[in-house]
């Protein structure tokens, strides 16, 4: 048999030069996409290795690695003395190219479930915010001060320990050290004590919100709501097919009295009260009890979601409403996202003692937790210490970034918003001119690389309140001093044109 070199093949293959991956993998990717959307017939010779490792660059035993991994899928066989070949398997089972398929008959959409459907129409179509540290992102902490050196050392620590550990399925309800650790935290910190039995690790806040509302709630019942409130919870609860009900939000927190108006028979209850989001109000105490004792005349239950409550720097906080809850309704929702770094996706959930046995046997049966690793490297970091002193630290910081987004808003922003007191958290609110758009002006400031949301997009049901969602936490307060001008000039440019229009009416 005559040995041909393939020419088209040498001239079409495609790698990736942007790819991190190794060399032999991105050729490997190539050759495998061009053998099954139809570049070869099944039969075909390929180059020979030498040829074609001389007309893309590589080595030959890298062409070689790759013939091996292609005749290990069943793509390739090999010959001896004649070569390589695509096998003669695909010329029945290849599936058709993807532009034959759409030039045939076009593929019905998906059938989702009735309540996914449902919940896909109700997430709205804005897009997710920028998750870039700029001003003024809102939910990332401080990267720049992350002790990175130590999380370093105690993540090597873990990875010399045991292969089975390090390797194997933990245990679903979460790691036993990081549950005794958060138990800790939580009576040191929260003024919350539990047993750590009652705690169950997640992959994150928004997962534990699903999760609880999978688990108590039917399609159709009603969720006490704060309007305007957190969108991650909003879309996790809206998923399970319930009924949002949008209770206003006041300087105090959560207006019980509209909620029982709005809903008496309610069976679940969602609220910030620790630092509103978006708003920042803190829930008072009077209203704290309300809650509860609307909740235990219901039968409902409550979900206290503390996102970003260890960052209080105005005096001492008030106690969590987990900390006050003697009906046994609330479930404490708390996540690492802010406390250290969200890549981390771990979160964690108090369940009441009427609630335990039913996430472990959720736990068990569903899902098999997070990653030990992961799990690991924080217990020891709270347990050593270093939580604790990188929360202190932190609080230092961020009343030093929302001081400096004060003072520089008072200097450059006078007469164009009104900056709204916050004791605590990573973002705050300012107020605009009711002739002002905030979703203008938040697009505007966009444009020049400014991130701020409007009040509105936090909302089900419209608000009053007209203004920006600013982000302190993640920026130096050089960079908030050039965010506050970049935005002071996107607001003076409206103010002038919005003049200019009531110029020409006049």
């Amino acid at each position: 048999m005559v040995k041909r070199a393939g020419g088209s093949l040498l001239l079409s293959l495609r790698i990736d030069p942007a790819s991190h991956q190794p060399v032999s993998t991105r050729v490997c990717v190539a050759l495998r996409e061009m053998i099954l959307t139809g570049g070869f017939q099944a039969g075909d010779r390929l180059p020979a290795s030498r040829t074609l490792a001389r007309d893309l660059g590589v080595s030959r035993t890298t062409v070689i690695e790759v013939f091996d991994r292609l005749a290990a899928e069943g793509l390739v066989e090999s010959r001896t003395g004649a070569g390589t070949f695509v096998s003669a398997a695909l010329g029945a089972s290849r599936p058709m190219p993807a532009r034959s398929q759409a030039a045939a008959v076009r593929p019905a959409a998906p059938v989702l479930s009735t309540v996914m459907t449902q919940a896909v129409q109700r997430f709205g179509t804005r897009q997710r915010l920028p998750h870039v540290a700029r001003a003024f992102t809102t939910a990332l902490p401080a990267f720049d001060a992350f002790p990175v050196a130590q999380w370093a050392r105690l993540s090597a620590k873990y990875l010399r320990g045991g292969r089975d550990e390090l390797m194997g399925y933990g245990d679903p309800n979460g790691s036993v050290q990081l549950r005794r650790a958060i138990a800790s935290h939580l009576r040191a910190n929260r003024g919350i004590t539990c047993d750590p039995e009652q705690l169950f690790i997640v992959g994150g806040a928004q997962q534990a919100f699903h999760l609880i509302g999978s688990t108590l709630l039917n399609p159709g019942d009603k969720i006490w709501f704060e309007n305007p409130g957190a969108i991650g919870a909003r879309n996790s609860l809206i998923a399970t097919g319930a009924e949002l009900v949008p209770v206003p939000v006041d300087d105090e927190g959560l207006r019980v009295d509209e909620g029982l108006r709005l809903a008496p028979r309610f069976r679940l209850a969602f609220v910030t009260p620790s630092h509103q989001q978006p708003l920042g109000s803190v829930m008072s105490l009077e209203r704290r009890f309300a809650l509860l004792h609307a909740a235990e005349r219901a039968g409902a239950w409550i979900i206290e979601d503390d996102y970003d409550g260890e960052f209080f720097f105005g005096g001492r906080p008030l106690p969590t409403l987990k900390s006050v809850d003697t009906t046994g309704l609330v479930i404490y929702v708390g996540t690492f996202s802010k406390s250290l770094f969200p890549a981390l996706r771990l979160g964690y959930l108090l369940a009441p003692p009427a609630l335990v046995d039913t996430f472990r046997t959720i736990m068990s049966h569903f899902l098999q937790g997070v990653p030990s690793h992961t799990q690991a490297v924080v217990a020891e970091f709270i347990d050593e210490g270093h939580f604790s002193a990188h929360l202190r630290r932190m609080r230092h910081l961020y009343l030093e970034r929302y001081e400096a987004l004060a003072e520089a808003c008072q200097r450059c922003l006078a007469g164009l918003l009104d900056l709204v007191p916050t004791h605590g958290g990573l973002h705050t609110i300012a107020r605009l001119p009711a002739q002002v758009s905030e979703t203008a002006a938040a697009h505007e400031a966009d444009l020049r690389q400014v991130s701020t949301s409007p009040i509105g997009r936090f909302a089900i049901t419209p608000v009053s309140d007209n203004g920006l969602v600013l982000g302190f936490g993640s920026v130096p307060a050089a960079a908030i001093d050039a965010g506050v001008r970049m935005l002071g000039e996107v607001l003076e440019s409206k103010a002038l044109k919005d003049r200019s229009r009531t110029a020409s009416a006049a």
